[in-house]
């Protein structure tokens, strides 16, 4: 059976509407068309009110298919809550930063870049390494041919500018035709 399309599942559960006040933004592959079937909706928000963001995410979602929800100890102790809807894993990460500041936005505004710049065949490399089990981050490092942790080198590459980066994805095999 297939699921319906990611932005079909966040209409039907109204999910940006419900977390209006916390600045909801989609992230991870299904908006960026390297999902797999593992592949969940990424809701990035911001709370710095972690207790209000507690009470209206249970409040909105609390009766949903296999929901938890809990808090980091560690770091700006952000708030994870995961729910199935839509045949989709949804998971809301809410940190007190704003969500451009977040390492999972910064992460999704760099590879969005890179397949804009690489191309069909990067995508398809992305959608390969994905297939063969390795997460976003670890894959786009992989495919542009570079060693080390695939989280902290994506983040090195947000300042470089477009021509910078035509050139890691023409090293890496990937040049424009």
């Amino acid at each position: 059976m297939s699921r319906t399309d990611h932005q079909t599942a966040v209409d039907q559960i109204g999910i940006l509407e419900a977390l209006a006040a916390y600045d909801p933004h989609i992230a991870g592959t299904p908006p960026l068309r390297v999902d797999t079937l593992t592949s969940d909706i990424d809701i990035l928000c911001c709370a710095p009110d972690a207790e209000a963001f507690v009470a209206d995410v249970v409040r909105s979602y609390g009766g949903m298919s296999g929901f938890r929800i809990w808090q980091w100890i560690a770091d700006d102790r952000p708030v994870i809550a995961t729910f199935q809807a839509c045949g989709w894993d949804f998971e809301i990460f809410a940190s007190p930063l704003p969500v451009a500041e977040q390492f999972g936005w910064r992460h999704f505004e760099i590879e969005r870049r890179l397949l804009a710049l690489g191309g069909d065949g990067f995508k398809e490399a992305i959608l390969a390494l994905r297939r063969k089990g390795l997460k976003t981050e670890p894959a786009f490092w992989s495919a542009l041919a570079q060693e080390g942790d695939g989280y902290l080198g994506l983040l090195s590459l947000e300042q470089a500018t477009d021509t910078e980066l035509r050139k890691m994805l023409d090293a890496a095999g990937f040049g424009s035709s």
